[in-house]
């Protein structure tokens, strides 16, 4: 038995199936920023919330509502819980074996002021890692380090969310940007132009964003070079990689030109004043213990190895061999081919693989659990954690104790991690956020100004740029020619847009709460991001609604 999507399910009339549709998302924003209940909670009454309006308003089989959350549950363990059990567990070694002090010091010797010590961690090293690998480790990492050196959990899980705002878009060696040329046949090279000339506002503004919501205006304007080194470097490479190179590269090759810019720079300029947060003793000075390089170097391996796996998993040509898609002749990578192809599953989704008629198209939709066992990041992840077993001279059991201490640490986040997947994967599949995405098409001469809310929405409730961007780009591509808009613009939108909603999304709180030990109080963490979201949004929407009507040069 087939189910067509239907976007007027309700009463005949798109608004009234709109306001239908959007109610799971009220839900979710006042079950944790006003409720203030455990994500995990919150996460699967919204679930319960969406699989019963699926069946009772949007008339979709029972079975086929339930195994649609399945598929989404099955994503969400992997690959996005695995890259965050690994990540965490990675971090946790390093702290079991005492390694993490010495990490702590070598960041401390660049500088102990913590201004400058969240701009490199959680803005320059967060958006390699970003480039690299993308869904949650990048939070996950970087705002344990931060924890790690001592910010405040809360604050240093809020910064990393809002920093990661200018990488996303290129994240995951430019997939979020690649995923559009098929939808929509537009050059990837194109979008990834544009992109480039939206993001790097906003990626100059992030550093003294970030700076600013730590410590206010005065304490900003006193590292104001520095934020302007980290900003301007971030920004300028982010504008020539995408524009020149295209989109794989500009997250990695932004993030370590910005890292290293600002450490050299740190060696010539300092703050007048140091700052430590108020719990901290304001008039002493860190006692920095001083490593040798080689202890240094032995200290940050873990998460250079983790660099490297990570980098070298995203390498389309391996990708292909881990997953089981290799054709070439290559010896090595036939047999990472044959191993990728038997740890690679990708079963029929019951009552829902091409079960599912499309609204707009008309055409059955595919569905399949897809299990990339060997290709998933959180595998890459895994490896290090297993080669820095070795280089720290750990024994099985106290590696094997650490793995399960980090499994019992975060089996909550995974419940709520599985759970709003699951509910993005009913949406989707009833129609709920194609009906909302139609509501935003209606505003006409105005839509420049609304496209970037709908790569907003989008990765809100499925937690991915590349999801929203593969939800929307006909869409957008379709309205963009109606309304005289640019149709390249409508996507970048989209796309930049939908980096806004990155912070706020039920899956990066649970990623972020659950590497700094806030589990249980991802309503906190909502209403610390929820306000930065607007503002950032609202940047993205005026900047796409100019370039649509006065800035049209800055159109490729």
């Amino acid at each position: 038995m087939t189910f067509t999507q239907n976007f007027t399910a309700v009463g005949d009339s798109l608004w009234w199936t709109a306001l239908v549709a959007i109610i799971p998302i009220l839900y979710f924003f006042w079950a944790l920023a006003i409720k203030k209940m455990k994500g995990h909670i919150a996460g699967l009454t919204t679930l319960l919330i969406a699989l019963i309006l699926a069946v009772v308003a949007f008339d979709m089989p029972v079975k086929t509502a339930v195994m649609s959350a399945s598929q989404g549950a099955v994503y969400g363990l992997v690959p996005i819980a695995w890259i965050i059990v690994t990540s965490v567990f990675l971090y946790n070694i390093t702290v079991r074996v005492g390694q993490f002090d010495i990490i702590r010091s070598s960041v401390l010797s660049i500088t102990e002021d913590r201004r400058i010590q969240a701009l490199l961690v959680a803005f320059s090293f967060g958006a390699f890692l970003e480039g690299a690998a993308g869904f949650g480790a990048p939070v996950a990492i970087s705002a344990a380090l931060l924890v790690g050196l001592g910010f405040n959990p809360l604050y240093a899980a809020g910064l990393c969310l809002i920093a990661n705002t200018a990488p996303v878009a290129f994240g995951a060696i430019g997939i979020p940007i690649i995923a559009m040329e098929g939808p929509t046949g537009i050059p990837a090279l194109e979008i990834s132009k544009m992109v480039g000339r939206q993001l790097p506002i906003l990626s100059i503004f992030i550093p003294f964003f970030l700076v600013f919501i730590m410590t206010g205006w005065k304490k900003t304007i006193e590292v104001l070079p520095a934020v302007l080194v980290s900003g301007i470097t971030f920004a300028v490479t982010q504008f020539l990689s995408s524009n020149f190179l295209g989109p794989e590269l500009p997250d990695v090759l932004s993030a370590l030109v910005s890292l290293v810019a600002l450490a050299v720079f740190m060696k010539f300029w300092q703050p007048k004043t140091i700052y430590r947060f108020k719990s901290e003793e304001q008039t002493a000075t860190l006692q920095v213990e001083k490593y040798s390089a080689g202890k240094i170097f032995k200290a940050w391996s873990p998460f250079i190895l983790l660099t490297a796996l990570i980098s070298l998993w995203g390498i389309p040509t391996i990708k292909t061999a881990l997953t089981g898609h290799y054709e070439g002749s290559n010896a090595i990578l036939s047999a990472v081919n044959s191993l990728g192809k038997f740890l690679t599953f990708t079963p029929e989704v019951p009552f829902v693989n091409n079960q599912i008629i499309d609204g707009m198209t008309e055409l059955p939709i595919a569905a399949v659990y897809k299990l990339e066992l060997l290709g998933a990041a959180g595998t890459a992840i895994f490896i290090a954690c297993f080669i820095t077993k070795f280089i720290f001279g750990m024994s099985f059991k106290v590696w094997r104790q650490t793995l399960f201490s980090t499994l019992n640490e975060i089996k909550f986040p995974i419940v709520t991690i599985c759970a709003v997947v699951a509910y993005a994967y009913v949406t989707n599949a009833a129609g709920m956020m194609t009906t909302l995405a139609l509501v935003l098409a209606k505003t006409g001469a105005l839509f420049p100004f609304f496209s970037p809310v709908l790569g907003w929405l989008g990765v809100f409730i499925t937690g991915s740029d590349t999801s929203a961007n593969v939800m929307f780009a006909k869409l957008q591509q379709v309205t963009a020619g109606h309304v005289g808009m640019d149709p390249v613009l409508a996507l970048a939108a989209n796309s930049s847009g939908g980096v806004t909603g990155k912070m706020i999304s039920p899956q990066s709180i649970a990623v972020a709460a659950a590497a700094v030990g806030l589990v249980g109080r991802e309503s906190e963490l909502l209403r610390f991001t929820l306000k930065y979201s607007i503002i950032l949004l609202l940047c993205i929407c005026i900047i796409t609604f100019l370039q649509s009507n006065v800035l049209g040069w800055m159109v490729p």
